[in-house]
């Protein structure tokens, strides 16, 4: 919400105001038997005018006095300092223009004598004044709530940004650190398959530079990196790891952080498939449920460490999911019978 609403929000409700004053005085004009409308009409917005053109020169004068709201009492005596202007000014302008507009008309503005008439008019100036001081105050007040939580929610989201640019920056790193440690191996082994492998890699770092500028991208997307790092990974260990994908199209869409599925992924690999000879089945499912994304990767050969802190990739998410959806998101291991580990995430997916 824009922090100046407010002030179009009052200068229509002052407008409204002096309508209804119009309104209301012709009516008790039509109750005396009165045929010449203009003249309550006249009255009125006489009044509107003196009063509007004294508040907008004080309003001029204590602009800077804005800060004193949070100090109520100094606030309201540097206003009451106004008053003495208005018992002055009000009466010459306003019956100012009534006596001119008459006498165009050829006809006299009558009224109580002058004494009578700027004491009735002051005492009911500083009644008014006072109704208006605190409903500006009002005003006032709630504009600086406003723009306060603007600087909070601006604040916030530069933090939320700061936080997921630094992981961002952890994980890249460490997600390249490990595809070229494959490469190295391979290269000692199989120069061909090494090759291979660095195509891979490099498909993968193509796509990492797509979403470079992004923290959160379509499922889409994450599963050309996550596939990609599949791949560079079963040439690694080629004929130790089978995976298996089954993806829910209506999933595609959803929105997930950027290399989300990838760390998982490389959760496997690094406690199951790497400590094992035997060949290591993966599971890798996407859907949908009820407004939620499940993506879930399982095993059938992992075992939980037990009070086993998570590495830096697993740590690494989750601290971004707590970012980008707070306790909507979570990241949950658990160990399935007879063996295996299943890997869940859960993340908003709106319709």
């Amino acid at each position: 919400m824009p922090v100046r609403r407010p002030a179009a929000i009052l200068a229509t409700g002052w407008l409204l105001f002096w309508m209804l004053m119009v309104a209301v005085a012709v009516q008790d004009y039509a109750r005396d038997d009165g045929t010449a409308y203009w003249q309550p009409v006249l009255w009125e917005t006489s009044s509107f005018v003196a009063v509007t053109l004294l508040l907008l020169v004080q309003h001029h004068f204590t602009r800077g006095d804005e800060h004193l709201v949070a100090r109520p009492a100094r606030w309201f005596a540097r206003q009451a300092r106004w008053l003495p202007l208005y018992w002055v000014a009000f009466v010459p302008l306003a019956f100012g223009i009534r006596h001119g507009v008459y006498a165009l008309a050829g006809q006299v503005y009558e009224h109580e004598g002058w004494g009578e008439t700027f004491l009735y008019e002051s005492l009911k100036l500083t009644v008014f004044i006072i109704l208006f001081c605190l409903v500006r105050f009002g005003w006032l007040s709630y504009s600086g709530l406003l723009e306060e939580k603007v600087r909070v929610e601006r604040a916030n989201a530069l933090l939320r940004q700061a936080q997921l640019q630094r992981l961002a920056q952890q994980m890249q790193p460490h997600f390249l650190f490990n595809a070229l440690n494959t490469i190295s191996s391979l290269m000692h082994s199989d120069v061909e398959r090494a090759d291979a492998t660095l195509i891979q890699l490099a498909e993968v770092l193509r796509t990492t530079l797509e979403v470079s500028d992004v923290h959160a991208a379509p499922l889409a997307t994450e599963l050309r990196l996550a596939q990609g790092y599949a791949r560079v990974m079963q040439e690694r260990y080629a004929g130790r790891v089978a995976i298996s994908w089954d993806i829910d199209d209506a999933a595609l869409t959803c929105s997930v952080p950027v290399m989300s599925i990838q760390p998982l992924l490389e959760n496997i690999f690094k406690h199951t498939v790497e400590t094992r000879r035997g060949l290591t089945t993966i599971s890798i499912g996407c859907r949908r449920e009820h407004g939620t994304l499940v993506v879930s990767l399982l095993d059938d050969a992992g075992r939980l460490a037990p009070a086993s802190a998570p590495g830096i990739g697993l740590a690494n998410l989750r601290e971004r999911l707590a970012v980008l959806f707070g306790d909507a998101a979570a990241v949950t291991l658990t160990e399935r019978e007879p063996a295996g580990v299943c890997a869940e995430m859960r993340v908003p997916c709106a319709s």
